[in-house]
């Protein structure tokens, strides 16, 4: 089982940038499409961005696209969510999971991090 933590989640105000990092642990990790996820408080788990298990493609949905970058390091077994001009509305737990494959279903998903918590100020 892969073990996941993220980390980089803080107080940031509105038009900042900040990049979450998510370390696992387990030779395996590499085999694993890796998404990113985010929860608002009284709201459903969504869907950020997530790459596959070579990070050769990457894949976003389409309310994220463009101000979120995911990219990973292997050797590093590192995945990372890079987020500029963020707004108040991005204001969330954010996690990260591994699935078999490429996904945006949440179902798919099926190890997860504890999260970190993202807030942003306006």
């Amino acid at each position: 089982q892969v073990q996941l933590v993220e980390s980089g989640g803080g107080l940031v105000q509105a038009g900042d940038s900040l990049r979450l990092s998510c370390a696992a642990s387990g030779r395996t990790f590499s085999i694993y499409a890796v998404g990113w996820f985010r929860q608002a408080p009284g709201k459903e788990r969504e869907f950020v961005g997530g790459i596959t298990w070579s990070g050769g493609s990457t894949y976003y949905a389409n309310s994220m696209r463009g101000r979120f970058t995911v990219s990973r390091d292997n050797a590093k077994n590192t995945v990372s969510l890079q987020m500029n001009s963020l707004k108040p509305e991005d204001t969330a737990v954010y996690y990260c999971a591994t699935a078999p494959r490429a996904s945006l279903v949440r179902e798919m998903y099926d190890n997860w991090g504890q999260g970190t918590r993202v807030t942003v100020s306006s």
